[in-house]
């Protein structure tokens, strides 16, 4: 065998170890999932994240025809959930819920984070993006953002707002609020929306900014009494509802869920994924689900998901300097 026929055929061994964990790769994706997958949801049942999820994970198992499943892991502002999902095994079989808390406000709400936001994850598609709903008890005397204003500057200190934990959406639309209006409230943090709530509709705290999709049907319902949005205009499945930002200009504060797998998990799972999903959310049946309780579905490929939680993070960070806001 001629000198140049032999070179050829040592490079050609030598690719092949790599062609062959190419091809496993492909394989173990063409037969993914071959088993339940786990989806970590950060919060307790009952809250938006709880709503979409199980929404989310019907649609997938029905598609899939293997199961995936809700393991609640609350705590931390989330953070307790997706370190675990940051620890997990990159194998496909341990799927978890991100939100605007865990990867675009904790990284600067928090002194230490138990995770990098940006390196521990592979970001699969956002699945929502829905406004926060100010929402009171109905014995306080308020209907409107300019008679909230008032009496809470009138009685500086002495109303609560509740929230699902330090860092999320739900304190920090509350933190805003106080910064923008020169008004002064007590933090009542909880492990979750839908226990917050529980306590807004009881009567022990005031009032809460809940995330649309946990907290409208129960103000629909007269449990609580809707007061405003925190879009920066009225939202598309209540625009009955007024904005606070056409009393206080400015004020936004956008709330998103999505889903991502440890980092390490073979890009074509994590595509295969992705592409379900924007299949799903494009579907009529997870469209009219998802607005039903106040949510807009809403995917996007990993390569621009990742590229928005940069951009949120950077968002979120001057508002949460300015709010005086930390976790230590």
């Amino acid at each position: 065998m001629k000198r140049r026929d032999l070179l050829k055929l040592g490079a050609g061994l030598a690719l092949a170890p790599g062609a062959a964990m190419l091809l496993r790769a492909q394989d173990a994706a063409a037969n993914w999932p071959n088993k339940p997958v786990r989806l970590i949801i950060p919060f307790t049942p009952g809250g938006s994240t709880d709503f979409q999820g199980r929404l989310l994970c019907d649609w997938l198992s029905r598609h899939f025809g293997q199961q995936f499943f809700i393991e609640h892991k609350p705590g931390a502002g989330s953070n307790i959930g997706v370190a675990e999902l940051a620890r997990s095994a990159p194998d496909g079989y341990t799927l978890g819920w991100i939100t605007v808390a865990s990867h675009a406000i904790n990284p600067t709400l928090y002194a230490k984070m138990p995770f990098d936001h940006i390196r521990d994850f592979a970001p699969v598609s956002m699945t929502g993006t829905f406004p926060n709903l100010l929402v009171v008890n109905n014995s306080l005397p308020v209907s409107t953002i300019p008679e909230l204003i008032a009496l809470l500057k009138k009685e500086p200190g002495k109303y609560a707002f509740a929230s699902s934990g330090q860092g999320t959406s739900l304190h920090l639309s509350g933190e805003m609020f106080k910064v923008m209006t020169g008004t002064d409230m007590l933090h009542v943090p909880y492990k979750g929306g839908g226990p917050a709530l529980t306590d807004v509709i009881g009567g022990q705290v005031h009032m809460t900014f809940g995330n649309m999709p946990t907290v409208l049907p129960h103000a629909r319902g007269g449990k609580v009494r809707a007061v405003a949005v925190t879009s920066a205009e009225r939202w598309f499945t209540s625009p009955e509802i007024p904005a606070i930002a056409e009393t206080v200009p400015g004020y936004v504060a956008m709330s998103w869920h999505g889903v991502a797998f440890p980092a390490g998990t073979p890009g074509a799972i994590v595509d295969k994924l992705s592409a379900t999903i924007q299949r799903a959310m494009a579907t009529t049946e997870m469209l009219e689900k998802y607005a039903s309780g106040g949510s807009r579905a809403t995917a996007m490929t990993p390569k621009d998901f990742v590229a928005f939680i940069k951009e949120d993070t950077e968002r979120w960070a001057p508002v949460i300097r300015a709010s005086g806001a930390r976790v230590e």
